[in-house]
């Protein structure tokens, strides 16, 4: 597979400069967009245009970027739009996803990414909206939903939610096609050069790129390890953060609170006569100046909206008397003098209420509601504590701030979390996932087979060029310096394998000599025998016969030692190997024994080298090229595929050489003569399907017998 994108020229420079002009023109889409939207007073936003080309031609960072600057500058105008930050984010992200993918390419795909950029913009960012802001009736820009709000079928929230998505789906709709439009249009080579990447090597090849991203991993991969790493980090950091902001922000509210309340008691405190308490008991509004009292207490309570309850307690053993209990909307005050019994979440602090003494704000939930309750002694002329003025001040406010308030963390958190998590991962992919991705892709697939591949897959590695900065780019210096390192010392064994083969092959042939010069009959025998080996192995090889044995390795073994075959015959005296005419049966008998005495020469050496796959066949040349196929042979009577392969090739060349080669005994047969014994043979003595491929073969094995016969010599 070719790694390296050739075509790929630019510089890291050129791309950071076409990213920065893709951004600007993304961000003045936006706001062209919006401008034109709130011009002609559309029931749109049109202002991810710009964000949605952005990520779609130039990947996550430019689409990130462009996405968050807008919201950034439209801080400025509205302070708002910070919270809605992460939608933007996250439409980029998932543009730049589907362009990735390639789904951008095919039409049918294009709807499911409306609806999903439908649903960020307009569902998340209805959610939002309402947890900000609440409901209102005025944002619901269609009249149909208005009307179905109205009757009922919809509630608040849900009506909310229909108008804003519907909104968004349209808006998208516009948004998505007119960057598809452009898209489609642009030449693939801008959109090469518009296509931020963070190359720290050769670029790599679109096909390479993916071959790279789906590399196998034994546990977990190196980009998951890096997603959570970024998850983790950032996760429990924000959670402690928003959880400290909120806990911040809800103890200064509750303090802001209680001094309001200790303010508000503190003015009806001081409009109370502490020496009248106990004739504002006894006669309520009969008593002198009780009206006007109270007149001035509904003015403290009217004061503001979040003052829920005002009133003002005599507190006494059998409970609390009523002096003053000012009406609400929903509830109806006590009459002076009637006795309220003392509510639980008072029960501890009923003797200091006795006594007198003051006592800190208390805050309830219960039928009444989230109140924040400060009670304020009112003292008589003589200093002494005669009742207490109370107000209940609501919390409802403050649970809804509070959700405002953790709706604006969560929305900031997101944001920048996205923005984080897409750029982390952006950064490792090119700094660390492709770079050793690609660097055990190479060394997986390196060639050793010959020296030309072995060149060829250094120069793919050195391709490459890893520039990291860091310890990867050591490691890349550090492998590329060791594979050259290997493949010197690599080609110099080979060099060496090259002379030791020709050194052993010279050692056989020679051993091979030193047999053949005893005896007197055989001539070239064994080079003969070899080549006509070597074509028999070839046709089969051709007509796909054996293929699982007949490798590059087995052959070069077969016909590198055919020679050894008869080195047996070293074990042969001179008279029975040189003797001119019939051998007795006693003198068969000793020459059968060749075949045995040549497999245990053999066998010494495979015990020196065990593990020989060249002494294997050797040893099975020099045994059994006199077995027969019908078992008739010598020296173990073994038959058909019994029979080692190299040994049934070997017993046809055998023969035939010696049928074709002038004998002491005898005069070389002709060539035909010579084929159709073997012929006769077939089934019999030899494998009849090699019989047929030798068969099939004779124009070569006539060659090499006319070669022989003028002289000729082979040399292995």
């Amino acid at each position: 597979m070719v790694l390296v994108d050739e075509n790929n020229k630019l510089t890291g420079k050129q791309r950071l400069m076409y990213a920065l002009i893709l951004s600007a023109v993304g961000l003045a889409v936006n706001y062209i967009g919006s401008a034109f939207a709130n011009y002609f007073e559309l029931p749109l936003f049109l202002d991810t245009i710009g964000t949605v080309a952005a990520a779609v031609l130039g990947g996550y960072i430019p689409g990130i970027l462009v996405g968050f600057m807008t919201n950034m500058i439209n801080l400025a105008i509205d302070p708002t739009t910070i919270y809605y930050g992460f939608l933007n984010v996250l439409i980029a992200v998932c543009a730049s996803f589907f362009a990735n993918k390639g789904y951008l390419k095919r039409i049918y795909t294009v709807p499911l990414f409306i609806l999903i950029m439908a649903f960020i913009g307009g569902i998340l960012g209805s959610i939002v909206t309402w947890f900000l802001y609440g409901f209102s009736e005025d944002s619901i820009a269609f009249s149909f939903i208005s009307d179905m709000y109205a009757g009922g079928t919809l509630g608040s929230f849900e009506a909310q939610l229909a108008s804003d998505f519907l909104k968004d789906l349209i808006d998208k709709t516009i948004n998505v096609l007119i960057v598809f439009s452009v898209f489609k249009l642009l030449p693939d080579r801008i959109k090469e050069i518009l296509n931020f990447d963070g190359w720290q090597q050769s670029p790599l090849t679109k096909k390479a790129q993916e071959a790279v991203k789906k590399s196998d991993s034994r546990v977990i991969s190196l980009r998951t390890k890096v997603l959570l790493l970024i998850i983790f980090a950032s996760i429990p950091i924000a959670m402690e953060a928003t959880g400290i902001s909120y806990m911040l922000y809800y103890n200064s509210t509750v303090d802001d609170h209680t001094r309001f309340a200790e303010g508000v008691t503190e003015l009806a405190a001081s409009i109370i006569d502490g020496d009248k308490v106990d004739e504002y008991l006894e006669k309520g509004e009969a008593a002198d100046g009780y009206t006007e009292i109270e007149k001035l207490l509904y003015g403290v309570r009217n004061s503001s909206p979040d003052i829920e309850y005002v009133y003002v307690y005599k507190i006494m053993e059998d409970g609390c008397h009523v002096v003053f209990d000012l009406d609400s909307e929903e509830v109806e005050g006590s009459e002076p003098g009637e006795i309220v019994p003392f509510d639980e979440s008072f029960s501890e602090l009923i003797p200091t209420l006795l006594e007198g003494k003051p006592i800190d704000p208390i805050i309830t939930d219960d039928s009444y509601g989230w109140l924040l309750t400060v009670y304020k002694p009112v003292y008589d002329s003589k200093g002494e504590c005669v009742c207490y003025t109370a107000a209940d001040i609501s919390m409802e406010q403050l649970r809804s701030d509070s959700y405002c308030f953790f709706t604006k963390l969560i929305s900031l958190f997101l944001g920048f979390f996205i923005m984080i998590l897409a750029i982390g991962l952006w950064i490792a992919q090119f700094n660390i996932l492709f770079p050793v991705n690609t660097m055990a892709m190479t060394a997986t697939a390196f060639a050793y087979n010959s020296e030309s591949a072995r060149e060829n897959s250094v120069e793919s590695i050195e391709k490459l060029g890893i520039h990291t900065g860091d310890e990867i780019e050591n490691l890349y210096r550090a492998f590329v310096k060791t594979t050259q390192d290997s493949m010197t010392y690599v080609n110099d064994i080979q060099n060496k394998n090259v002379t030791i083969t020709k050194m052993q092959n010279g050692l056989i042939m020679v051993l091979a000599d030193i047999v053949e010069s005893r005896d007197q009959c055989t001539g070239d025998h064994v080079r003969k025998t070899a080549a006509y080996a070597e074509i028999i192995m070839n046709e089969m090889k051709k007509k796909g016969i054996h293929t699982d044995v007949l490798t590059s390795e087995f052959m070069s073994n077969v016909v590198n030692s055919a020679p050894l075959h008869d080195v047996g015959k070293i074990h042969v005296p001179d008279a029975v190997l040189n003797k001119p005419g019939r051998l007795t049966d006693e003198e068969f008998e000793l020459m059968k024994k060749h075949t045995i005495a040549g497999g245990d020469i053999i066998k010494q050496a495979i015990e020196k080298v065990p593990e020989s796959a060249y002494l294997n066949e050797a040893y099975n040349l020099a045994m059994y090229h006199h077995e027969k196929w019908d078992g008739s042979g010598y020296p173990h009577g073994i038959s058909g595929e019994e029979i080692p392969l190299s040994a049934r090739i070997m017993a046809i060349a055998d023969v035939f050489d010696a049928l074709v080669s002038k004998r002491s005994y005898k005069e070389a047969f002709s060539f035909e003569k010579a084929m159709d014994i073997i012929i006769e043979g077939k089934g019999k003595h030899f494998d009849p399907t090699i019989v047929d491929i030798f068969v099939g073969a004779s124009d070569e094995a006539r060659k090499i017998a006319e070669d022989f016969s003028k002289g000729g010599r082979i040399e292995f």
